[in-house]
């Protein structure tokens, strides 16, 4: 049975430490909120330890692999690169400890938020139980992320694959990783572990690498990764493991085997409400097993919110920050604000970049239409040697940005920009209306900005040309009517009886009696 119900003792209590969970506590502190944050590991969430910071310190060292590798081309030879892996894995720490008090419980404290450790789950009234004890709460922001999700796939478990929680555990590089996986994960670490040395193969079970992506981006990448030595299988569909966590190998249904030191599984996640008894308060979930949540981010339980990856929202981390801050603020302010899942940017780290927000590209929508300009003719693009991208743009009839594609080095920073004009609905005039430095990148997003506005225009000037030419054809026929119709009549002097040339009064005929003197007259 749990503890009788007790007078709630704060306004607000947030289980989960991740990103969510940090922002949603410090957003609700701000606002004069008495705020509690349970979480039963480690405060920072995936993003810290396990997601955005490792594997950004991992793809830095492995570029700085490949500048060293390729830089014959531009004429400099970098001979011997040679990489420490042990030294690779304590920078990727170094990274993490530097960031790691930004988000420690000394810092919530410091900004009014009080941090207990235990498993918190929910109470039948909607209370929050931290083992067994209750923590009584006006209000209650669910914030517990996700997990690695391993398929079904026979014999996969036992061979304990890596996953994104576990890869940075890797003491010694593998000598043959196989990455189960080909969406943004997958790709930017199988990219990475290769630059650094290892025989990566990565294997996809749909089409292409990138599903979500652009067909061109993903072409991009799978051409850089193979650049890199990657072998990609796409289209295929793994049907069982054998081996142990460092002997293995990976079976197909066409029957190949794939052999590896390591495997590595990034085919998806999981929410994490598992241990959250969520029966107990008559919080639904959906049938992905994601929380439901309206548009204002309340549950099916008047007094408990959720925010983030539990939601089913998309999963990044700063949808998770900004969705946190809007539940925090309607729960503890009673505000009604919504969140926008249309306009959220998305960034794969690989090499090149692949970043994109709004409507996909390129437009499957008769009403739209899409603008490209590939990095070959972008003079950055070329003084870097690096052409291999393009930027395409996605606009309404009435020139709009909906939508947006980059493929080239830093387009995560290119495409800030472009989400700003789709969520503010600017038209490709008010961009290419802007002076953009050069060279830079983002002259990729304003000719092909321009090349729209060109377009507009000239469609323009043809239609007020032939406009024009009918309405000069339409006035000179008026024209001339009601100056026929208006005009006195008089007889002119030496023509023939029985005839009658007529001219406008006052006006004297200069060619031939009877001849025609000009388009007022008739005879």
């Amino acid at each position: 049975m749990p503890p009788a119900p007790a007078s709630p003792s704060w306004d607000l209590a947030v289980v989960g430490g991740g990103t969510a969970g940090i922002v949603g506590a410090r957003t609700a502190a701000g606002l004069g909120a008495r705020v509690v944050l349970i979480e039963r590991d480690r405060i920072g969430g995936d993003c810290l330890w396990t997601g955005c910071v490792p594997s950004k310190a991992l793809l830095a060292v492995a570029a700085r692999v490949a500048l060293g590798t390729r830089s014959g081309r531009l004429g400099v030879t970098c001979d011997g690169v040679k990489v420490d892996f042990p030294a690779v894995m304590a920078h990727v720490r170094r990274a993490i400890a530097t960031i790691e008090p930004h988000d420690s419980p000394a810092s919530l404290a410091a900004r009014g938020v009080e941090v207990l450790v235990g498993n918190g789950r929910l109470a039948p009234d909607g209370d929050v139980l931290v083992d067994g004890r209750r923590v009584g709460a006006r209000q209650v922001l669910l914030a517990t992320g996700s997990s690695p999700a391993v398929p079904a796939v026979p014999g996969l478990r036992e061979a304990e694959p890596l996953t994104t929680d576990t890869v940075w555990d890797l003491e010694h590089l593998p000598g043959r990783l196989t990455v189960l996986g080909g969406g943004s994960i997958g790709c930017e670490l199988g990219q990475a572990f290769a630059r650094l040395g290892s025989r990566v193969t990565v294997v996809e079970k749909a089409s292409r690498l990138l599903p979500e992506e652009d067909p061109d981006a993903s072409g991009v990448v799978v051409a850089a990764l193979r650049c890199d030595g990657v072998e990609v299988y796409t289209s295929t569909t793994v049907t069982a493991v054998t081996g142990t966590p460092t002997a293995g190998a990976v079976w197909t249904e066409s029957g190949r085997e794939i052999e590896h030191d390591a495997l590595l599984v990034t085919t998806g996640r999981r929410p994490g409400t598992a241990d959250l008894a969520l029966e107990n308060a008559g919080v639904q979930l959906d049938r992905h097993g994601f929380v439901l949540v309206d548009r204002r981010l309340r549950t099916t339980h008047p007094r408990v919110w959720a925010a983030g990856d539990l939601t089913g929202h998309p999963q990044f981390t700063h949808v998770a920050g900004v969705h946190a801050s809007i539940a925090a603020s309607n729960a503890v302010l009673g505000l009604r604000r919504r969140v926008d899942t249309a306009v959220v940017p998305r960034v794969t780290y690989t090499d090149p970049e692949v970043a994109a927000v709004g409507v996909p590209t390129p437009a499957r929508d008769d009403l739209l239409r899409t603008f490209t300009q590939w990095h070959a003719d972008v003079d950055r693009a070329v003084t870097e040697g690096q052409t291999t991208g393009f930027t395409r743009l996605v606009t309404d009839v009435r020139g709009r940005l909906v939508g947006a594609s980059i493929v080239g080095p830093r387009a995560g920073e290119s495409l800030a920009e472009l989400a700003l004009a789709v969520k503010q609905g600017l038209r490709t005039r008010d961009l290419a209306g802007t002076i953009h430095a050069y060279p830079t990148y983002a002259d990729g997003a304003w000719n092909a900005a321009l090349d729209d506005v060109r377009r507009r225009l000239e469609g323009r000037v043809t239609a007020a040309v032939c406009a024009a030419a009918v309405r000069g054809r339409s006035r000179w026929v008026d024209a001339r009517r009601r100056l026929v119709r208006s005009s006195p009549r008089e007889p002119v002097a030496g023509v023939q009886p029985g005839r009658r040339v007529m001219r406008p009064a006052g006006r004297r005929a200069t060619g031939p009696a009877g001849g025609r003197t000009g388009p007022w007259q008739r005879g």
